[in-house]
């Protein structure tokens, strides 16, 4: 079935006003196909037992893979040469797959309590040939701090909540109220801050 999407199909480049000639498309399903993340799962299957095969922690969504695991203070220079040999063969697995190994998207986070966080390794990674260097937080379905918390997120939610209010503010002499409380049940990143908001409050306000 691949084989046969993959060969009716042609592509050309177009330059200014110059086009090459039609070249037949041997790999590959159309984009949009119900088949791309299918095939996408069996493509990389052998990613996730490569991972578990050096004794870390997988965690795919979609086409992002982070690899995670735990360690002492003391033993993280062991760790790193776990990640070294790991690193080296996922490239190889990702030469002989076609895939490329993007360090321009890899990203390392040492992550620790807050009263130990100048016990963090500062040196970089290395990922093939380049050097990657640990940063204090993560893009993971939210922002994540090397503290383990999500201060980063709660402050850049909250920040994009007050924004919004902030133009809410400047029409609502201009329209219905009934509008302007459309417009804020619809719109979802204000009712988590203020979701968050009140549950802070509520924690803030417990007796100690």
């Amino acid at each position: 079935m691949v084989p046969a999407l993959s060969g009716c199909r042609r592509q050309y480049v177009r330059t200014g006003s110059s086009t090459s000639s039609l070249a037949r498309i041997l790999c590959g399903v159309p984009q949009g196909s119900v088949l791309g993340p299918i095939l996408f799962l069996l493509y990389t299957a052998d990613l996730l037992l490569l991972i578990e095969g050096h004794g870390l922690c997988p965690h795919l969504y979609a086409d992002d893979t982070q690899v995670y695991w735990l360690c002492r203070p003391s033993a993280t220079l062991e760790l790193q040469n776990i990640i070294y040999t790991f690193i080296d063969d996922v490239a190889r697995w990702m030469r002989s797959n076609r895939l490329q190994l993007n360090t321009a998207k890899t990203e390392v986070l040492w992550s620790t309590p807050s009263r130990r966080l100048h016990l963090r390794p500062v040196s970089p990674i290395r990922v093939g040939t380049d050097q990657v260097m640990p940063v204090s937080v993560v893009c993971n379905l939210g922002y994540m701090d090397a503290d383990v918390s999500m201060r980063s997120h709660v402050s850049k939610t909250g920040a994009a909540c007050f924004a919004i209010l902030r133009q809410l503010r400047s029409i609502r002499r201009s329209v219905p109220r009934s509008v302007l409380q459309s417009l804020v049940s619809i719109n979802q990143s204000i009712n988590q801050s203020i979701n968050y908001f009140i549950v802070r409050l509520k924690v803030d306000q417990l007796p100690t």
